[in-house]
């Protein structure tokens, strides 16, 4: 009996999944490339010949994709540390919600091989790109100024050169002669 009510599970997040894929006109390939898992995967997975997934990265993927709490699957697993949010997420998700832009729209905007990074910034899983342009691109999809996105990729670069050993005290003069060069660059 323990089987026939785990199939049952198991056909309620792969419904879950296949609806989302119908509603949003998302094909299987794309989806797949979104979260990282091969097309195969997503066949076994929506066609229940496989078990759904119980990974918590898969499935903070699946669930960041369809704009979801990744708690909204049985088969999750709330890990034992709470997941820290960065600000700077935080930021692009709440402009991205102003915007009223789905995860799917957003994650159509860049190539295909950027998508599942964008993916795991969104869920928390990733800082923002310490890469200016990289940045300054997904700022751009979400109508976010270089003004705007500055200060947190600021932030960021500090906190870079902290974890690689830097005292930002003892090196203050170097570290403000930088970044009032990068504000300037930003400024152009």
């Amino acid at each position: 009996m323990s089987t026939k009510s785990k199939a049952i599970v198991n056909l309620k997040s792969s419904e879950k999944v296949a609806n989302f894929l119908e509603s949003n006109h998302l094909h299987k390939k794309d989806f797949a490339e979104m979260i990282g898992v091969t097309l195969s995967y997503i066949y076994n997975l929506i066609d229940s010949a496989i078990p759904f997934s119980t990974r918590s990265i898969t499935l903070e993927r699946i669930a960041a994709v369809m704009d979801v709490e990744p708690e909204e699957f049985v088969e999750y697993k709330i890990p034992q540390e709470p997941i820290a949010m960065d600000e700077a997420v935080e930021f692009l998700k709440e402009k991205q919600k102003e915007k009223g832009i789905s995860t799917v729209q957003l994650l159509k905007s860049f190539p295909r091989k950027k998508r599942v990074e964008i993916v795991d910034i969104l869920r928390g899983a990733r800082p923002i790109p310490l890469d200016w342009k990289e940045l300054t691109l997904i700022a751009q999809v979400l109508d976010i100024s270089k003004e705007e996105i500055y200060p947190f990729w600021e932030d960021r670069v500090r906190q870079m050169f902290q974890t690689a050993g830097m005292n930002l005290q003892t090196n203050q003069a170097l570290v403000d002669a930088m970044f009032n060069c990068a504000r300037k660059f930003v400024e152009k």
